[in-house]
C-alpha cells in the first residue's frame, strides 16, 4: 500500500506503463489541484470503450482524473472514491460513477473489481459528480461481460456495439443513486470533529467537541455552513456508512450490527438504511450473498 506521495507517483507511473507503454513527466497527485491527466488510450489513436479488471487489489491511489468516464464495481471487498467535497463508499456489489474531468483518488482494500470506460461524447448526460448507483441485475450482468475486452485490446465490431449499449443505458442507470456520501472538510478543527465521528459510533456531541478543541456552536455552525448537514445527520450517515460494510464484510447478525453502529433499535437501523439504499438491510445482505 502506498503511504508517500512519491511511491503514490510511481504506483501512478506503472499503471500508465502497463496500459501504454510511453515516456511521461513526473506526477505529483499529492492534492486534487495537482490531479494528473491519466490518458486511457494511446496517444494517436481514437478513444475506444473497455475495461480494466483489479484482483485482490490493496492500494491507495493518487489524486487524478481521466478523459473518459469510468463506471467501477466492486465484485468483492470495498472501494472508497474520495473527490474535493467528501468520500463516497462503494461496498460489495455497488458502483461508482465517475465522470471524465472530475478529480478523484480512490482506496482498494483487498478488492477485486472491474472498471468501464466509456469515450466522453457516448453517455448522454453524464453529470458532473461522483455517484454511488445502485445496481440492477442487467448492470450487474453487462459488467461481468465488459471484462471480455480489456482496454488495451483490439477493437472489433462487436466491442463496439456491446459498449455502446451500454452507454446508451447509463443515463438511466446513474440516476439510481445510493446515498453513501460522506463529506469532509478542509478546516482542520472541523475535519477532526467529523473524522473522530465517523470513528466513534457511540460519541456524544461534548465528547467530539472537546477532542476536536471547538465549541459545540462553532461545530454546527462550520459543519452546517460547508456540507449542509447538521452533526446528528453527519453522525447518522457515519453509523449507515460503517454498517453497511459490517453487512457486506462479517456475518453478524443485523440487530448486532445496528447495536455496534450507534443506532438506537433495529427498526430505526432499517428505516436509516432503507432511505439510503432503497432496501432493507435482510434484503441487501441477502442480495450479496445471492
Amino acid at each position: 500500500m502506498a503511504t508517500s506521495t512519491t511511491d503514490k507517483a510511481q504506483d501512478h507511473s506503472a499503471l500508465r506503463q502497463w496500459l501504454w507503454p510511453q515516456p511521461g513527466p513526473e506526477v505529483d497527485g499529492s492534492t486534487p489541484e495537482s490531479a494528473p491527466l491519466l490518458r486511457m488510450y494511446p496517444p494517436g489513436q481514437p478513444p475506444r470503450c473497455g475495461a480494466v479488471r483489479s484482483d485482490h487489489l490493496d492500494q491507495d491511489c493518487i489524486w487524478h482524473l481521466h478523459d473518459m468516464h469510468q463506471l467501477v464495481y466492486a465484485f468483492e471487498g470495498a472501494i472508497t472514491v474520495e473527490t474535493s467535497n467528501g468520500s463516497h463508499l462503494i461496498p460489495r456489489q455497488l458502483a461508482a460513477w465517475i465522470p471524465a474531468g472530475v478529480a478523484h483518488r480512490m482506496s482498494y482494500r483487498l478488492v477485486r473489481s472491474g472498471s468501464v470506460f466509456f469515450t466522453a461524447g457516448l453517455v448522454a448526460n453524464p453529470g458532473d459528480r461522483v455517484r454511488t448507483m445502485l445496481v440492477s441485475p442487467l448492470l450487474r450482468e453487462m459488467l461481468r461481460e465488459a471484462m471480455r475486452w480489456p482496454l488495451e485490446a483490439e477493437q472489433s465490431p462487436l466491442r463496439a456495439d456491446f459498449f455502446t449499449a451500454m452507454a446508451g443505458l447509463c443515463s438511466e442507470w446513474i440516476e439510481r443513486e445510493a446515498d453513501l456520501f460522506l463529506p469532509s472538510s478542509r478546516d482542520n478543527r472541523l475535519k477532526r470533529a467529523m473524522d473522530y465521528t465517523a470513528s466513534h459510533m457511540e460519541a456524544k456531541l461534548p465528547e467530539v467537541c472537546q477532542f476536536a478543541g471547538i465549541s459545540d456552536r462553532s461545530l454546527r455552525r462550520l459543519l452546517k455552513a460547508e456540507t449542509g448537514f447538521s452533526w446528528e445527520a453527519y453522525r447518522q450517515k457515519s453509523r449507515l456508512l460503517r454498517a453497511v460494510a459490517l453487512l457486506g464484510e462479517t456475518d453478524d447478525v443485523i440487530s448486532d450490527i445496528a447495536a455496534c453502529c450507534g443506532f438506537e433499535s433495529q427498526s430505526a437501523f432499517a428505516r436509516a438504511f432503507r432511505q439510503g439504499l432503497q432496501e432493507s438491510p435482510r434484503d441487501y445482505r441477502k442480495r450479496l450473498q445471492g
